[in-house]
Parts: C-alpha cells; structure tokens; sequence
C-alpha cells in the first residue's frame, strides 16, 4: 500500500483517473449467508473462525468492490481517497454503505463500531506484514478498527488474477452465488478480454512496453517484480521491460532523471493511470523536451495503465481492452 501512497505523493498526481471501472454491480445479491460454523484462511496463512457466517462486514475500497461484484454489500467502507474519484468504487452504487475515511489512514473508528461489524475485509501486504489500514504510518487511533472483529485479506502478490480469484472464493465462503449468471458474466467478459489481449500481441512479437509515471523531478520506471498486474501482463505475453537498476530503498521503481528520460527505448508506453490524460502526452512534451527523446512518447504511442488497484474481474476486463486496442495500433518499430 505505501507504494501506491508514495509514488502518488511524490509525483504529485492530482488529475482524475482516465477510463472508467467495470462497473460490477450485480443484478442479484447473495445468497442468504450459510448458518455456520465459518472458516476462512487468507493471504497471511492464518485462518478466521466464527461460529456464524458473517453479514455485517466492512471492507477496504478494492476489497468492498470486490465483494459487490459477487452481491455482497459490506455495512461500511473506508478508502484512501474520495470515494468519487477512487477507481474501485467511483462507478457503483454505495446507497446504504458507510463511508468511514476518504484519505489513507484515517478510518472513522467510532462510527465503525457502531455499525457492529462481525468482519474486516482488507487486502494482506506482505511487505509489510499488514493489512490495509494498519500499515506504518496509519494514523495509531485508525488502527483500532482492528479491535472490532476479525481482519482477513487476499495477498497482493504476484497477480491480479490470483487477487481476483481469491476474493470470489472468500465471497462463495460468505454465502455469494458466485456462479449466478449475473455474476459469474464479469468473470467470462475477463477471459473474453484475455483471448483478445493474447491475440493482439501474438500478431506483434516484437512488441516492447514500458511502464512509466513521469514527474515533475524525474522519471519513475515500475519494476513489474512489484507490480501484479504488470506481471500478469507479462504472462499474457506482453513484453513489458523490466528496468535493470531499480531503487534498493524502495524497488517498485527506477528512478531516471530527465537527462536520462530516454534510456530505454519502449515501442508503447504504459502510463501510470494515477496521472493520465488525452493530453498528458502532449503537456509533457511541452514541460520537459527530453519526454520526446524517448520515440514512443514522440509517437503518441501511450495508453493507461492501472497501477496498484485493480481487485475485480470486470475491471481487469475493461483495462485489458484498453491495452488491447493500443497493443492492436502501437508500431513494434518504434523503439528499435
């Protein structure tokens, strides 16, 4: 989590977030959430038990999307933005869910004990030994939402499928109807968008990306080591460089300054959707002249990247047409 945090900070991305979500909720809720006894075990390797299944949860922005997409409402949801403009929420409908916080680590705990919940969703870091919202630097009074129930969490890791995949079985294990047509469509409409994205870049296997977040300071590389959905690109065949010195302090990225904007040479470049626009191209370019030394930049050869947030599959299927459709008219030339 702090990566995301950081990196917003330090590049100063105010802009909204171009594109839109997958816009997941389903037609038909959950099933009535079995009696019980109830066990999970999440990304930490522990495993929660309850007597009774639980129904009053609140979850993390990402997690709460998640657990929408499968028809289970959460009973309060703290984000680390503005829920208006946060990419996992923006686009669903949060009638009757408590807002708890709008800013990382600042969580409403007194209003979230009065909602009585019996579960935490948040996303496990293993970096840093953590769930959402009681990593360091979390305000101290906001982590005492950890003494109001039970926390469990998927692990950010190594994919966004696997994130996804793990949430559909925590929301099957709360009684969700995960193979209800109306729920299981977001899972087909993403390996529909998988089929077309491996067929794109099959038809051009000299095709080089780059995932990259300019500021106003230097250039940040991402390190798809730490990045999942870079890796999952990667395994869908897309070949997303991987910078050769990243930061030892803080790997998610190599930092190049703008003399040296153009080291590498990508034939596309993934633009950090943090801080992308239709124009952002261009307002670059016009900033620091070095942006255009790098050829596809010179291109217009950019596309969004959904960087460090996507938890759903229709979400991933949305992004991935994306990609899709800039994979299909990018130049494998470019770069060489």
């Amino acid at each position: 989590m702090r990566a995301w945090r950081a990196v917003l900070t330090v590049a100063v991305l105010s802009v909204a977030m171009a594109g839109c979500g997958g816009g997941e909720t389903p037609e038909s809720g959950a099933s009535a959430a079995p009696a019980g006894p109830w066990s999970f075990t999440d990304g930490s390797g522990k495993e929660v038990k309850a007597d009774t299944t639980p129904t009053r949860i609140i979850a993390h922005a990402g997690e709460a999307a998640a657990l929408i997409s499968f028809g289970i409402r959460p009973v309060g949801i703290y984000a680390d933005e503005p829920v208006k403009t946060d990419p996992n929420l923006r686009n669903l409908d949060l009638t009757g869910i408590e807002i708890l916080g709008e800013e990382w680590g600042k969580i409403d705990v007194e209003k979230a004990a009065s909602l009585r919940p019996d579960l935490i969703v948040a996303d496990w870091w293993p970096a840093e030994k953590a769930n959402s919202g009681l990593e360091e630097g979390v305000d101290e009074k906001s982590k005492k939402i950890a003494e109001l129930a039970p926390i469990v969490g998927i692990s950010q890791g190594k994919s966004i499928v696997q994130l996804a995949e793990g949430y559909e079985a925590l929301a099957r294990s709360l009684g969700a109807e995960v193979d209800d047509p109306s729920i299981a469509a977001n899972k087909q409409r993403f390996e529909d968008a998988v089929t077309r994205f491996k067929a794109a870049v099959a038809a051009k296997p000299n095709l080089t990306a780059i995932a990259m977040s300019p500021a106003d300071d230097k250039i940040y590389v991402a390190n798809p080591e730490y990045a999942p959905e870079l890796l999952d690109f990667q395994s869908f065949g897309l070949k997303v460089i991987n910078p050769d010195s990243p930061d030892k302090g803080f790997p998610y990225w190599e930092n190049l300054s703008w003399e040296n904007a153009d080291k590498y040479q990508p034939d596309l470049i993934l633009w950090d959707s943090r801080g992308y626009t239709d124009k952002a191209n261009a307002e670059w370019g016009g900033k620091q002249p070095t942006w255009f030394k790098i050829k596809a930049a010179q291109a217009g050869a950019t596309v969004s990247w959904p960087a460090f947030w996507m938890h759903t599959y229709g979400d991933f299927a949305a992004e991935l047409d994306k990609l899709t459709t800039a994979v299909g008219a990018a130049d494998e030339n470019i770069g060489s």
